[in-house]
């Protein structure tokens, strides 16, 4: 399905993403979703949300085919660290894909969810009820999952906002020698290859990873990394981009890498306001057994 519109009078630098917003039935953040997956064109050209509009543009927005299919309730032991009548804190097991899409439509994180809870927010619609965030499949920690709409408005926004803190544990190739630093370079998808993401002018987004050294050994070290953006594999691209990957990434990482099953990166820690009590919580998980004898195994404990 495609609709198209016309600029037919002078505007006064209006955006893109804000002009669709105020003439046409979509959301700001479902027009940010379009943009991002490459469905808006603004002269039969891909541009960015803050393109700014003239006389006889025409955009054309080109929307996916509606997948009928929703997420079933599937039985699945989930690690739940903190919940009450709103909310839900997960620490997601790595290999556990978030929600339902691309043809996989079972075993993942959403299945368990509606298993276990029947009341999830519906604003992401029936593959996402109670998402708000993500991370990657094989990247394990902390999700918060919304039982409700007021509660994924505010946590919605305090992520937009970036009150909303997350930090992971990653271990890396190489031996970091300094002890902080920031890495502030926009992430788009590659162009040569669609199911990878790149640090790239083309197409992206501003994407800003602080990080700190945690310990270093003889050729790899321990990071602390906070996110202020939410890209996609934010953070294995900006650790590849300054030459120091993920060990185990199998995407972004060096083929001969340690014996890890699967890439060490941990979301081990998540601040956030409490939408109904205003209580400013902060939640931990450790890192998975893989990560912790990975760790050993280099320091020579195993």
């Amino acid at each position: 399905m495609c609709k198209q519109l016309q600029i037919e009078q002078e505007l006064d630098c209006i955006r893109l993403d804000k002009y669709l917003a105020l003439h046409t039935e979509f959301s700001r953040s479902r027009i940010q979703q379009l943009i991002d997956e490459e469905c808006i064109y603004v002269n039969d050209t891909i541009v960015k949300a803050n393109y700014k509009l003239k006389l006889k543009d025409e955009i054309k927005i080109k929307l996916p085919e509606i997948v009928e299919t929703i997420a079933k309730p599937m039985k699945m032991d989930l690690d739940i660290v903190y919940e009450d009548t709103d909310l839900l804190v997960i620490n997601k097991q790595k290999g556990l894909v978030v929600h339902p899409g691309n043809g996989n439509y079972d075993n993942t994180l959403v299945n368990g969810l509606l298993y276990y809870c029947k009341d999830l927010s519906g604003i992401n619609g029936v593959l996402r009820p109670g998402i708000v965030h993500r991370i990657d499949k094989d990247t394990s920690g902390l999700l918060i999952v919304c039982k409700n709409d007021f509660t994924h408005q505010a946590i919605a926004k305090q992520l937009e906002e970036k009150t909303c803190k997350r930090k992971y544990l990653a271990l890396v190739h190489g031996v970091i020698p300094h002890d902080y630093g920031t890495i502030d370079a926009p992430i788009g998808r590659d162009s040569k290859d669609r199911q990878k993401m790149t640090v790239t002018q083309h197409n992206s987004k501003n994407a800003i990873t602080h990080f700190k050294v945690i310990k270093r050994y003889d050729k790899y070290t321990l990071v602390e990394c906070e996110l202020l953006t939410g890209r996609t594999h934010q953070i294995r691209v900006h650790m590849q981009y300054i030459k120091y990957p993920i060990v185990g990434d199998p995407r972004y990482g060096y083929k001969k890498t340690l014996e890890t099953q699967g890439q060490m990166l941990h979301a081990y820690q998540i601040t956030f306001t409490h939408p109904r009590t205003n209580e400013v919580m902060t939640l931990e998980a450790q890192p998975p057994e893989i990560f912790r004898k990975t760790l050993a195994f280099i320091e020579g404990e195993i």
